[in-house]
């Protein structure tokens, strides 16, 4: 008679290796629950990734709306001028004589007095807008003022700021010289290349009605009229019914953007 026997460890070895297939091979319910966990840890990350990408874009509109209104404010109001690089902003002035034109190669070209005209410009070439500041100037019979011109919209605002009021007309193209022209010539004079004598041209406008919605004006001239009483002006050559001698309450305002000084003259 033979007696069988078994190894113990051996037979341990084969009900673990048994074991152990079986834990390979996972149930249905582990798949669906991986699957599940799986989707949603890439749900998680595309909300954190939208969220983020909305977030940025927020930062960089509101860092580009940031900029721009506080450099128009910063430049007329002048009292945080260092933000600005020096070479955006231009001090110049002009001496002129108050006659309509001048007489070139005669002594009557220097017969009138002269007087002088400072601004402060800046330029931003690629809005095609000219921001210019006339400070009070050294005789009384003009005003400080504020301008823009808006080449874009074809557009000129005035903030009288004697008044504290705004008038808007149409852009005269000639008499602004565009933004590259003049930021041309206010480096030439910049650089000491002074116009020896320049000469006045006069026009004169008239006020007609008010504007009420100055977002339809453009940023620049929204930004400089807000919460301000805001008016149109008309050229008065083009305005029938008033005569030349017919009395209006006017003022003046005396600013460059040419090779000439420009008096505007506003009536009401």
């Amino acid at each position: 008679m033979v007696k069988v026997t078994f190894n113990s460890a051996l037979a341990q070895k084969e009900l673990k290796k048994g074991e152990k297939d079986e834990a390979l091979i996972p149930q249905e319910g582990d798949v669906e629950e991986v699957l599940r966990v799986r989707q949603q840890s890439w749900a998680w990350c595309w909300c954190v990734c939208l969220g983020l990408a909305l977030m940025l874009s927020g930062v960089v509109v509101g860092g580009a709306y940031l900029y721009k209104h506080y450099s128009i404010e910063d430049f007329f109001s002048g009292e945080h001028g260092a933000v600005l690089q020096e070479d955006e902003v231009y001090f110049c002035g002009v001496s002129y004589s108050e006659q309509n034109y001048m007489i070139p190669d005669s002594e009557e070209e220097y017969s009138a007095p002269l007087k002088r005209l400072d601004e402060r410009v800046r330029i931003l070439e690629k809005q095609q807008v000219e921001l210019i500041s006339v400070p009070v100037p050294e005789f009384s019979d003009s005003n400080a003022a504020e301008i823009v011109h808006d080449f874009v919209l074809h557009l000129t605002a005035y903030l009288d700021l004697s008044l504290n009021k705004c008038y808007i007309t149409p852009l005269n193209t000639s008499v602004v010289m565009p933004p590259r022209d003049l930021l041309d010539l206010l480096i030439n004079i910049e650089a000491g290349t002074y116009l020896p004598q320049s000469y006045m041209v006069r026009e004169q406008m008239v006020v007609t009605e008010k504007v009420e919605d100055l977002e339809q004006l453009g940023y620049s001239i929204y930004m400089l009229c807000k919460d301000k009483d805001t008016y149109n002006l008309q050229r008065r050559d083009t305005i029938s019914g008033i005569q030349k001698r017919e009395a209006l309450n006017c003022h003046k305002i005396r600013h460059f953007e040419n090779k000439f000084v420009l008096e505007t003259l506003i009536c009401e």
